[in-house]
């Protein structure tokens, strides 16, 4: 097949992620999961490293998020068009799905590096017209549906998308399963390559499993029980009927439910963590099991500001390919600094005042918070005490700027962004606030590069890692953060930011009170009070941040770690 044959001529990492932010015109991901995987292709074809994704085509994405007048969140279809940005292939192949063939399509994009390296990336695509209706429908929407919708887009996902990379051609030397969502395919490459007969005649179960593990490699972003997704049996067996045997599934999934982490977790060689932390809470939930540690990072060249990019390409050529180098940051000159900063800042404040009508001011630091809003994110911490928080701000005054979608299931995290912006109404005499609505990759770029202070306030353990820290410390802006996630790690407190609270301590009563007394006795002094500390703590964001906590030297150590072994 002409449009892949570039791409087999030498064996490959197939890399499945349920969601990839592959560029802002394709909503094919709903947040920080599909940010990563498309932050990990990006370097894959930067460094060359030879990576085959597979993932769905989510025709009508995840949401568009509006705010009415209440700033209750609003869901609207963000439906695009795969034939603009991606090449129909001529390949299909079948799963079986309640009793049926269900035909699967594909589509081709190519991510082609700041070197010229090319991934491509399968996007696989129910919608045909000899499919039942229900059937077009299970790659149309992200995380859409209920139950039984979400393991018919698993099924495509790890089962087709397997198929679907031998019908095209391609030479597989591992798998990389980016969180439980495409767990399926361990089943087929059990069908397809395990299967011993030697092993029936003994009277044992008729698999090869360690050859099955040595072909896999997971990566879990779930620290907790609850976020991992199970199915019952017996909707197992409406969906997949006879395509696996139950008992064995139980004995690899799970004695009670189908859970997806744990097949994964059965099948796969290699398995790892997102951060430190991370890797040990997982290694509690499932005994047994040893998880290795390869903390995320963020692709250097996506989410840094242009002026900055323009700084480090004077000051520290080879960054992009060897963002390490951006130790020597403390080398450039601080007015540099501030000049890039303050030119990504009015691109903000511009953006703001454009999408808005929101006017802020360039002189006043600026705080940001943006992730996906749910309840463990925490983003009511920072109004808890409106009134003491209006009170630093009438001492030292500062603005804000806020963003986030909610899954239109998650009701409770609907209702923090109302309750947030409530209160946001409830301080604007004192503070000047705005959030902003539709949270994409591109609103997340101009805010990471362009507030001074990065917000983030989760309840521990619940952070596997977050990024959004990681993206704001290459614009040099130091994060204000809970001891979790990747800050429990990067954090080397007054030098690239600052911590919220204890790491053992997970009270909100003392995160709040820490946050408080941060923000008013370190954070607005030293940025009022001392410019050139604060530009000190600027450049360590970048020197200590940055250069460690990247998607190159993630990828480095997948490979080297994961995909060599």
């Amino acid at each position: 097949m002409e449009q892949v044959d570039p791409f087999t001529h030498e064996s490959r990492i197939a890399y499945f992620s349920m969601e990839i932010a592959l560029r802002p015109e394709m909503p094919t991901y709903a947040g920080g999961l599909g940010v990563l995987a498309g932050d990990m292709i990006r370097s894959a074809a930067d460094l060359e490293v030879p990576l085959v994704a597979v993932t769905l085509v989510s025709r009508n994405g995840y949401f568009r998020q509006e705010l009415d007048g209440e700033g209750r969140q609003v869901e609207q279809p963000e439906r695009w068009h795969p034939e603009r940005y991606a090449t129909r292939l001529r390949a299909g192949v079948a799963v079986p799905i309640e009793g049926r063939d269900v035909w699967v399509s594909a589509w081709l994009h190519v991510v082609t590096g700041q070197t010229g390296g090319q991934v491509p990336v399968i996007l696989l695509d129910t919608d045909l017209p000899f499919n039942a209706k229900e059937d077009r429908d299970i790659t149309d929407r992200l995380y859409g549906g209920d139950a039984v919708y979400r393991l018919k887009q698993e099924t495509v996902l790890g089962i087709a998308g397997f198929r679907m990379l031998r019908a095209l051609g391609f030479g597989i030397r591992k798998y990389h399963m980016n969180e439980g969502h495409s767990a399926l395919l361990s089943l087929e490459l059990m069908r397809r390559f395990a299967y011993a007969p030697e092993l029936v005649r003994a009277g044992e179960p008729g698999f090869d499993l360690p050859r099955v593990r040595d072909m896999c490699v997971f990566t879990t972003h779930t620290p907790v029980d609850a976020g991992h997704d199970k199915f019952p049996y017996d909707m197992v067996q409406r969906v997949l009927g006879e395509y696996v045997d139950v008992a064995t599934l139980k004995a690899l999934g799970g004695a009670q439910v189908l859970n997806m982490t744990q097949l994964a977790l059965s099948l796969s060689e290699y398995v790892n963590g997102v951060a430190a932390r991370h890797a040990e809470i997982t290694g509690r939930l499932f005994p047994g099991r040893h998880v290795h540690s390869i903390a995320n990072g963020v692709h250097p060249y996506t989410w840094t500001g242009a002026s900055f990019a323009t700084l480090y390409d004077d000051w520290i050529p080879g960054w992009r390919h060897e963002p390490q180098l951006l130790l020597r940051a403390d080398r450039i000159p601080d007015e540099a600094i501030r000049a890039a900063h303050d030119a990504q800042k009015q691109a903000l404040i511009d953006r703001i005042r454009a999408q808005t009508g929101v006017e802020l001011r360039i002189d006043l630091p600026t705080i940001g918070f943006a992730r996906r809003m749910t309840a463990y994110k925490r983003p009511e911490l920072l109004f808890a005490d409106t009134e003491r928080l209006t009170r630093i701000a009438r001492a030292r005054p500062f603005q804000l700027v806020l963003a986030g979608k909610a899954h239109p299931s998650d009701e409770p995290g609907k209702h923090l962004i109302a309750f947030v912006n409530e209160r946001l109404r409830g301080i604007r005499d004192d503070i000047r606030a705005v959030y902003l609505p539709d949270y994409n990759t591109e609103t997340a770029l101009a805010l990471v590069s362009g507030t001074d202070v990065w917000l983030n306030t989760p309840l521990r353990p619940l952070e596997a890692s977050g990024t959004s820290g990681m993206k704001a410390a290459f614009n040099a802006v130091p994060s204000l953060s809970i001891l979790d996630g990747w800050w429990g790690e990067g954090c080397i407190e007054g030098v690239n930011g600052w911590a919220i609270g204890e790491p053992a301590d997970a009270g909100a009563g003392g995160d709040q009170e820490s946050l408080y007394r941060k923000l008013e006795e370190v954070v607005l002094p030293l940025y009022y009070d001392n410019r050139p500390g604060w530009i000190a703590v600027m450049k360590g964001a970048v020197s200590k941040s940055a250069s460690y906590f990247n998607s190159h030297r993630m990828m480095r150590r997948y490979v080297s770690e994961a995909y060599l072994r």
